[in-house]
């Protein structure tokens, strides 16, 4: 009698502890509660010597919907800043070290609204809670990020040079008579769009596939049937050719932009290794839809009601 009171006083106890732990991580299983993120390693890297603020990360970045619906995902390199408040996004980098991965969960709304500084996407309304998946593969001082970059760039400069002769022969063989932009951007309007154009901060949706200059296809939303959509003008949406394109259109426009590697995946090429390295890339973009962030559409009364239905 006494040993199975006493078993089962030790499984009462585990069971408070297990509760404990579920309140304290807000009911996500295996995640953990700090300044005010929570936060769950994946890998631990050989080294704990996580960054400070304007020490220079590069990582691999995946955001998500707590439904696990991937909405971004990304290789950047930047340069970090002070937390402004706790459970923002800079709070997760600066819990990590070099070859550390992590899965973070933040409100929604501050890493839109505070830290992007922009509208929320129809899919994501007040009160959610997003996924961001980190692996954090480089650490670097500023002293130290200026003087690779100085190295990396004299290293580099036969492979830009290049880069400039194929896209050049190409531009010649496919007799492309559109003068660049000052960026460098070939910009070609197929279809000329009649609605409104996109302003800084809508919320575009947009049709999209991308190819090499030898016409591989390497991603293409129409063949997913999966438009996407992003906050125009806010950092690590798209890459920097692409929003350039974009922000030139008008709702219902089609074009074809053709981005030197600066503009798009750069000196490193994709995270994901299909393009690689100072790779020209071409595409074709469909503007479907631009809404404004004061727009008084059916989507922002959606989102205003299920806000007033939603605790804080």
């Amino acid at each position: 009698m006494f040993k199975k009171l006493k078993i089962k006083s030790v499984w009462i106890a585990a069971i408070a502890i297990g509760l404990a732990f579920a309140a304290c991580s807000g009911g996500h299983d295996g995640y953990s509660r700090k300044n005010g993120v929570l936060y769950k390693l994946i890998v631990i890297g050989d080294t704990v010597c996580p960054p400070n603020a304007g020490d220079y990360v590069t990582c691999q970045l995946c955001y998500s919907t707590m439904s696990d619906s991937t909405f971004f995902v990304g290789n950047r390199t930047f340069q970090l800043t002070e937390p402004e408040f706790d459970g923002s996004i800079d709070v997760c980098f600066l819990m990590m070290s070099a070859g550390d991965s992590a899965s973070f969960i933040i409100d929604a709304e501050n890493f839109f609204q505070k830290t992007l500084q922009c509208q929320m996407p129809s899919f994501i309304k007040k009160g959610d809670k997003m996924k961001i998946d980190i692996r954090m593969d480089d650490i670097r001082t500023e002293d130290q990020y200026r003087r690779d970059k100085e190295e990396f760039l004299k290293w580099i400069e036969d492979f830009g040079e290049y880069e400039k002769l194929v896209l050049h022969n190409f531009i010649e063989k496919e007799k492309i008579e559109v003068e660049p932009t000052e960026s460098g951007m070939y910009f070609i309007s197929l279809v000329n769009g009649s609605g409104k154009p996109v302003e800084y901060g809508d919320i575009v949706t947009v049709n999209y596939e991308g190819r090499f200059l030898n016409g591989r296809f390497f991603d293409s939303t129409v063949k997913r049937n999966q438009p996407f959509e992003f906050v125009y003008g806010t950092e690590l949406q798209v890459i920097p050719g692409l929003e350039d394109a974009i922000g030139r259109m008008r709702e219902g426009q089609r074009a074809l932009v053709i981005l030197p590697s600066d503009l798009a995946w750069g000196e490193k090429g994709s995270s994901t290794g299909i393009v690689p390295p100072f790779t020209t890339v071409i595409y074709e973009v469909e503007l479907l839809k631009a809404v404004p962030q004061s727009s008084d559409s059916e989507d922002s009364e959606d989102i205003e009601k299920q806000s007033d239905s939603t605790e804080e």
